[in-house]
């Protein structure tokens, strides 16, 4: 997979999977815009990225304002000459149930994790269309297809996130733009950490969240990033409205694990 010189947008791109992402397009020969609301953050992984010979840079942006969004896509054509990648990762997590989520929390939620993408995509894609086509990768997660308990708005977020790829590929493979959909397990990211520290039993939390995947541990946000790059590469050229789990196994035990799961206001971040 090497990428000679594209240019690749990786929202959330300052920790985490974002972070591991760009810093792999960047290995294999992309020109890497790290988007992030945390400026500080996005400037450390561009620096990075530079001091071992790549090329990237820091573009801080609010993916839930429209105008933050176009601007965006705009400067990075501007400083690159193009585009002909948009990785959607950023995404937020809060917990609660229908009755426990105040209606402010389901829209942060649901501006961060679908309109952003929606946003994101829909200022990239003319771009992405004027270089002949390219690829949008959404970062969802294994609850794009099912649900842990008290995570309602973070579920939703992330079935909405599928529908979107879906959507993405359907009406716009004609202009030869794949859409695919990356649907992680718990991996071991600073949101991933926060969650776990929210449950009144952290130790014991993250031990069954290693215990459910069939490989007995976490996923590593690099082990993310290679189906990423992946699915963005011309390696991927007829892989389009797929999604794909990386999940070490999550999905496939049926019960096994279940009944040791922490109850209803015990937080699983996937």
């Amino acid at each position: 997979m090497v990428f000679d010189s594209q240019v690749v947008i990786v929202t959330g791109g300052g920790s985490g999977i974002g972070r591991a992402c760009c810093r792999l397009f960047a290995e294999r020969g992309a020109q890497v815009a790290v988007v992030d609301l945390n400026q500080k953050r996005a400037t450390k992984t561009a620096d990075e990225i530079t001091r071992q010979g790549g090329k990237a840079r820091s573009f801080p942006a609010d993916v839930t304002s429209a105008q933050d969004a176009e601007k965006v896509v705009r400067d990075v054509v501007a400083a690159f000459g193009g585009l002909h990648a948009l990785v959607n990762n950023a995404g937020i997590l809060r917990y609660g149930t229908v009755v426990t989520t105040s209606e402010e929390t389901w829209d942060e939620v649901l501006r961060v994790n679908l309109t952003g993408a929606f946003l994101m995509s829909k200022y990239a894609l003319p771009e992405l269309v004027r270089q002949g086509g390219g690829a949008i990768v959404n970062v969802g997660s294994v609850q794009s297809c099912a649900a842990v308990a008290n995570s309602v708005a973070y579920v939703a977020s992330k079935h909405g996130m599928l529908g979107l790829t879906r959507s993405l590929a359907v009406d716009h493979g004609d202009e030869n733009i794949r859409a695919n959909c990356v649907c992680p397990g718990a991996i071991d990211t600073p949101m991933f950490r926060w969650g776990v520290s929210q449950s009144a039993r952290p130790e014991e939390t993250l031990a069954t969240d290693r215990q459910m995947h069939a490989l007995n541990r976490l996923g590593k946000p690099e082990e993310v990033a290679q189906v990423v790059v992946f699915l963005a590469s011309e390696e991927a050229s007829f892989v389009s409205g797929a999604a794909y789990y990386v999940e070490g196994g999550l999905m496939s035990a049926v019960g096994g694990m279940a009944a040791q799961r922490p109850g209803p206001s015990e937080p699983e971040n996937f």
